[in-house]
């Protein structure tokens, strides 16, 4: 029988069976199932006979997915197993449906099965589609064997000491090897060796074709061309071959830091103007890329990477590996001041092609590499050298905006000299002072947070043991525990294990099973920071200006240059300020301290006021006081000036009283007169008047105001009683007017316009009606009443006999 027909009868049997027993289970109710046993004794056995079966099957299921794609199982043992491990059978179940989705997808043609690529073939490379997904987790922390454990050449953690270039020759050397191997001792106290190439990178001068401007040359279709998988020896000496007749090349790296403490520099891109390869950098014999020296240290050869800065520090500490003639376009970019500085931007001004930028941060320790990511690492140097041709041409045509004399070309290449000559240093972390790369001490100044003696002591302690851990475990100090995690203990402090891991959050396993040594030490540390120094006492002892000249300036050499005198002071005062003038700040810094008033003239509302009335007091005094005459005066439509808003003129230096609000406005001979000389006191600078003499002045007025009023209003009680009854009685039928809207002024400004034309007060010193449009319509009705307030509690009392 075919394998198909039977796999076919198979599968409806088995189909056929679930779906009875599924029919079979649905007909009976669960909470009958008690009763049904007790009613016959001949249901209990069968119900728990096939219960038991079906827990049998379920559980071969399981354990066979399980070992498909490498998950334990969990056990079914009774009913109530699959409610407490359904979380644990869905996993395998989902893992088990992803995977048969895979196979579908890679037999439908819809995904290329992903093998190794081959150095004959290599691999056909595409463009793949644009998207904004994530990077999956198990892209990012890949959950794979080490390869630094098959390294034929181990990397010590623990070693603290001077890093010794990995050199075993010195291709295109101007100084031996022997004399490159020198040390000296940095700021910190610590030995170190200087970069082998300095002397080289110093003298270098560069090929010609970087001063030429040419046509840039074209990279290939990607789409048509390959990159060629390197990862034996002796694919490496070929490409080594094909290299040296190369004029420039470009080169980039893939690195990963989260499962190994120093580091790991996982694969290399190089691309010609005609090929592109791919090297394995975690082979074990890693170490014989040393070779690549001779290409990388030529100085006639350009060598062009973008943000070289940590490429040079990985080459140097895994593969022994030294650039000389290195051309960085990140510091192109930075000297003509392009609004992006990412390779991204590069690409995307000068070829148009978009970046998928979620590899960057993927696992580059997965083998085989996904089409995907040798996709987006291929991309980095393909059209790199394109990408020169394009900057350098635009560099020839600029000039230096430091230097004006010195040509832009020689700028960058003098910041690409400095980014080659840097040098790897061994990671330190002393407890004590926090120095070191894998050191405490920048987190804290960083940070936010303050401790005192005895957290600060703990912080210390755990950290420098976290350090340990990771080396210890060859791990990154990330990966062990959160900087966070370290300044939850110190900050809280826990009493028992069992606080202590309530802090610890989603830590590594090497963590977990070091609770008890982990509480221990802090114990330790909290005796030890009661006599400590808190953080902040540690910062003002040892980061004070004082203890950094002692550290840094004492091993300097002291200059012989003869010291110069300093000048006078007088010399360096200016005599006027450059950002208040000639204004002065303080009288004490004027030549007079003395207030010249004659000259001093300040445009102020008081000092308005106090003109005006000293020269209102001077014409009264020459005007000639008639007696007789009739102070009542005519009721003549007048047209009133609209003033300029030329200033804010104050008119009355106190607050009226309810007296005078209550008297008509004073008679003037001339009221045309007084606006225009009330205006000219306010265009005009007046003169500063003693405040006494105002006083006086203001006093003397309101005497002679005071008099004139009461003498007004006497006369017009008596002489026009009548005449104010009968426009009372106008007045009376004109209010029963209707309202013409279309006349009608704002009525948000009604009582300002009012007041403007009528001097705030109607006939008999009222105030005239204003019309209200919206408490018109409720006027004539029945009004609620008033809002009272909330029933209050009664009074309580007690009578005492």
């Amino acid at each position: 029988m075919d394998a198909s027909q039977d796999f076919k009868s198979l599968q409806d049997k088995v189909q056929s069976a679930l779906v009875a027993a599924t029919r079979s289970a649905n007909g009976v109710a669960r909470e009958d199932l008690s009763f049904l046993r007790t009613v016959d004794p001949t249901v209990s056995s069968k119900l728990d006979e096939n219960s038991s079966r079906l827990l049998r099957l379920a559980q071969n299921l399981l354990e066979s997915a399980g070992k498909f794609h490498g998950q334990q199982a969990p056990k079914l043992e009774d009913a109530d197993d699959v409610d407490i491990n359904w979380r644990s059978i869905v996993d395998v179940v989902d893992t088990l449906l992803e995977k048969a989705d895979t196979c579908l997808d890679e037999y439908t043609g819809l995904v290329k099965r992903k093998d190794a690529p081959t150095a004959e073939t290599g691999r056909a490379s595409k463009k793949p589609k644009s998207t904004n997904d994530k990077l999956e987790w198990s892209m990012k922390r890949a959950n794979i064997i080490k390869p630094q454990n098959a390294f034929e050449r181990k990397v010590d953690n623990f070693d603290t000491g001077a890093f010794r270039p990995l050199l075993s020759s010195k291709p295109h050397a101007t100084v031996p090897l022997e004399e490159s191997l020198v040390t000296y001792v940095d700021d910190f106290g610590n030995p170190q060796y200087k970069h082998p190439y300095e002397t080289e990178i110093q003298d270098l001068k560069y090929p010609k074709q970087v001063y030429e401007k040419t046509e840039p040359i074209l990279y290939h279709d990607v789409e048509k061309t390959s990159a060629v998988w390197v990862d034996t020896y002796e694919g490496v000496l070929e490409m080594l071959a094909e290299l040296k007749k190369a004029k420039e090349i470009a080169v980039d790296l893939e690195h990963h830091d989260y499962r190994t403490y120093p580091g790991l520099l996982s694969l290399m891109q190089i691309s010609t103007r005609d090929k592109d390869w791919i090297v394995d950098t975690l082979r074990p014999w890693r170490h014989k890329l040393e070779v690549l020296n001779e290409v990388f240290a030529d100085p006639n050869i350009l060598k062009v990477f973008h943000g070289a800065y940590m490429d040079i520090i990985w080459l140097q500490r895994d593969l022994g590996l030294y650039i000389v003639g290195l051309f960085d376009t990140y510091c192109v970019c930075d000297a003509l001041q392009y609004p992006g500085r990412s390779l991204a931007y590069l690409l995307k001004k000068f070829v148009d092609f978009d970046a998928d930028k979620k590899y960057q941060m993927a696992d580059w320790r997965i083998r085989p590499i996904p089409e995907e990511m040798l996709y987006y690492a291929r991309s980095d140097t393909h059209y790199l050298l394109y990408i020169f041709d394009m900057l350098r041409n635009e560099i020839l045509d600029s000039t230096s905006p430091v230097e004006p004399g010195k040509p832009l070309m020689d700028t960058i290449l003098d910041k690409s000299k400095e980014v080659s000559l840097g040098r790897y240093e061994t990671m330190l972390c002393d407890k004590e002072t926090g120095q070191g790369t894998r050191g405490w001490f920048n987190i804290l100044v960083k940070g936010s947070g303050v401790y005192n003696a005895e957290q600060f002591s703990v912080y210390k302690t755990v950290f420098k043991w976290r350090d340990d851990l990771a080396r210890k475990e060859d791990e990154s100090p990330m990966f062990i525990m959160h900087f966070s995690a370290v300044g939850d203990i110190a900050r809280v402090l826990p009493e028992d294990p069992k606080a202590l891991w309530s802090l610890l959050g989603n830590v590594s396993q090497p963590v977990k099973s070091r609770i008890d040594e982990l509480f221990a030490l802090i114990q330790q540390a909290r005796k030890e920071g009661e006599t400590g120094p808190t953080m902040l006492e540690f910062f003002r002892e040892n980061n004070s200006m004082g203890s950094v000249a002692r550290r840094v300036f004492d091993r300097k050499p002291k200059s012989k240059a003869p010291e110069v005198p300093l000048p006078d002071i007088s010399e360096l005062r200016a005599d006027k300020s450059q950002m208040f003038g000639d204004m002065p700040i303080s009288s004490r810094w004027e030549e007079t301290g003395k207030a010249v008033k004659d000259d001093m003239h300040i445009a102020l509302p008081w000092t308005a006021y106090v003109q005006q009335q000293a020269d209102e007091d001077a014409r009264l005094a020459k005007a000639p006081v008639n007696q007789e005459i009739d102070m009542i005066p005519l009721e003549t439509e007048s047209k009133v000036e609209v003033p300029e808003d030329d200033g804010f003129t104050l008119k009355q230096g106190r607050k009226r009283k309810a007296n005078d609000a209550e008297l008509p406005s004073e008679p003037t001979s001339d009221n045309g007169n007084e606006t225009k000389e009330e205006e000219s006191a306010q265009a005009s600078e007046i003169e500063l008047v003693d405040e006494d003499a105002a006083q006086k002045l203001a006093k003397k007025e309101k005497k002679e105001r005071r008099k004139q009023r009461k003498a007004a209003k006497a006369a017009k009680a008596a002489g026009k009683e009548d005449a104010d009854m009968q426009d009372g009685a106008e007045a009376e039928e004109e209010d029963e007017q209707p309202f013409d809207y279309s006349a009608a002024q704002s009525v948000l400004r009604a009582q300002q316009q009012n007041s403007d034309n009528t001097g705030g007060r109607g006939r008999k010193g009222k105030k005239e009606k204003v019309f209200d449009p919206y408490t018109a319509k409720t006027e004539g009705t029945i009004k609620g009443a008033r809002k009272m307030n909330y029933e209050k509690a009664g009074r309580t009392a007690t009578f005492k006999k």
